[in-house]
């Protein structure tokens, strides 16, 4: 006998569908176009596959910074004909190196400063603690875009303006909450018998975090990191205020820059866009299997 789906089964799997082509219908239009010409991508009606890929609109992004640019010379190129270089488009890989040293070292930083606070709240107990916890959630509730004066008079005063170090401070104060948020979940999950019994066997606290709690919170750390490499990667709020230079501008700040000069190219665009998403998919692809398990961490006692 055949089985037949239930139609609360078909219901689900349409959704499903339905959703999936509204998730990843932008995404397969941004790689098919970074593949066309600039006829073929304004041509109506749109082509979903290319009919003539192409690899012009990367070889302008790795060749931009051999020729001047010039007005001379980027009249030459036509957005119709294609030739077009944007004037910033040799900033774009420096400014990818930027965002890639800002995103790790947040990273890095991040896990320094919220794992050993995490379990310090979860398996400590001292005067303020649950004060400490409310406190911290608190910060998250504020939205950044009210924080940007304060942020820029903290950074004016340090004299960091058109720093890295800029970024990081304050992308630091952005992902610290929700890092001590995840992983104070996922200690507070976990026996205080673990803790108790490395106590007896001479640990210290420090190595009690390192030899016992940080194994088991390997997906939650996963999930951390992924978020934060997420968050500063794409952010672009605090980077347009804070930085003002190529020496310091990173990968948001360059992309959204195409689009203010005297003539839009949008398959260089959309080739620079390809880029942009190239790293955050390949650290998604390496933790898939932590991502889930990492984010739900923590939620289920017992």
């Amino acid at each position: 006998m055949k089985y037949l789906p239930s139609p609360r089964q078909l219901l689900i799997f349409c959704c499903s569908v339905v959703f999936a082509l509204y998730v990843l219908a932008p995404v397969a239009w941004l790689v098919s176009s970074s593949f066309q010409s600039e006829a073929e991508i304004t041509s109506v009606p749109p082509h979903w596959v290319p009919e003539q890929p192409t690899l012009e609109n990367f070889s302008a992004i790795f060749t931009s910074g051999e020729t001047e640019m010039t007005y001379e010379t980027r009249k030459e190129g036509d957005t119709a004909t294609g030739g077009f270089i944007p004037s910033t488009a040799s900033n774009l890989l420096p400014s990818m190196k930027n965002s890639f040293i800002v995103a790790c070292a947040v990273v890095v930083l991040n896990l320094l400063i919220g794992v050993p606070a995490a379990y310090a709240l979860a398996k400590i107990r001292f005067i303020g603690r649950s004060s400490s916890i409310y406190f911290m959630l608190t910060t998250r509730v504020i939205p950044d875009i009210a924080l940007v004066v304060p942020f820029f008079l903290f950074i004016q005063k340090l004299g960091l303006m058109d720093t890295l170090s800029s970024l990081v401070i304050t992308y630091l104060a952005i992902t610290v909450p929700f890092t001590v948020f995840i992983l104070l979940g996922y200690f507070e999950s976990l026996p205080d018998e673990l803790d108790k019994a490395a106590r007896v066997d001479g640990c210290s606290r420090l190595q009690t975090l390192w030899l016992v709690y940080l194994p088991l919170a390997l997906p939650s750390l996963v999930a951390v990191i992924l978020f934060t490499f997420l968050t500063s990667w794409n952010e672009f709020l605090l980077a347009l205020m804070f930085t003002q230079t190529t020496a310091s501008q990173t990968m948001p700040i360059v992309v959204a820059s195409f689009t203010s000069d005297f003539n839009i190219s949008f398959s260089f665009i959309n080739a620079a866009g390809v880029m942009a998403i190239i790293p955050p998919v390949i650290v998604a692809i390496l933790f898939e299997r932590y991502i889930v398990s990492g984010l739900t961490a923590g939620a289920v006692k017992g």
